[in-house]
């Protein structure tokens, strides 16, 4: 069978990422904290934000991160999409991670296979327009199914559709809310995003349709 194509490795300088967020921004605080511990090879080049007055601001103010904030036009088209990759392409990132961002957006070609985005079920399940934050928990938790977790995927243009890189299981216990659910599934979001960031940062993700297969270091 033919290899799948992989991404280029990054040189020896941290990969430089972007950001997008609409909410809190615990994501982007994990993904700060990671950085600032020596956890995790990377740096944040920019923050964008889909709308004003978030707690994820507040959090790339605090750690002196330049900040983008998106904008909503009446225009048909890619108007929104143009303003969350100006920015980006401004700040010169390798790497572009939704965080929470519920935005949908347009992939312009110089950015596909380079955005990456963090859902909080096992994709297929609970996943795609209107599933996000405490809805899919609590979704999980209706549905009776006895294990979660998180998948990390490339982002195409449709809602938790693009092709699997990584997915962590947790167990849904029968005492589980939630809350109590989202809390051991955001530990293996960061644990996996981290992991994602620097398979790509090392060139060992190759991609052949909608299978991901991952090289062997060295």
């Amino acid at each position: 069978m033919d290899r799948a194509p992989r991404n280029p490795p990054i040189g020896e300088p941290p990969i430089r990422l972007a950001v997008c967020v609409s909410g809190e921004g615990t994501t982007l605080q994990s993904l700060i904290d990671q950085i600032a511990g020596q956890r995790l090879h990377a740096e944040i080049g920019v923050v964008v934000a889909s709308r004003p007055r978030i707690g994820a601001i507040a959090r790339a103010e605090a750690a002196g991160i330049p900040l983008a904030l998106a904008q909503r036009t009446r225009r048909s088209g890619g108007g929104f999409s143009d303003s969350v990759f100006d920015p980006i392409r401004s700040a010169r990132a390798d790497l572009v991670i939704l965080a929470g961002f519920l935005s949908l957006l347009k992939i312009p070609d110089d950015y596909r296979g380079r955005v990456l985005n963090v859902h909080p079920s096992l994709i297929p399940a609970f996943c795609g327009q209107g599933y996000y934050g405490r809805k899919v928990h609590q979704a999980v938790i209706e549905s009776g199914v006895k294990v979660s977790g998180c998948t990390i995927h490339f982002v195409d243009d449709a809602y938790d559709s693009g092709p699997i890189i990584l997915q962590r299981v947790v167990q849904v216990r029968d005492n589980d809310r939630a809350e109590s659910l989202a809390i051991r599934v955001f530990k293996e979001e960061c644990k996996a995003l981290a992991e994602a960031i620097t398979l790509y940062a090392e060139g060992r993700i190759g991609v052949q349709g909608r299978r991901v297969s991952i090289a062997p270091r060295g």
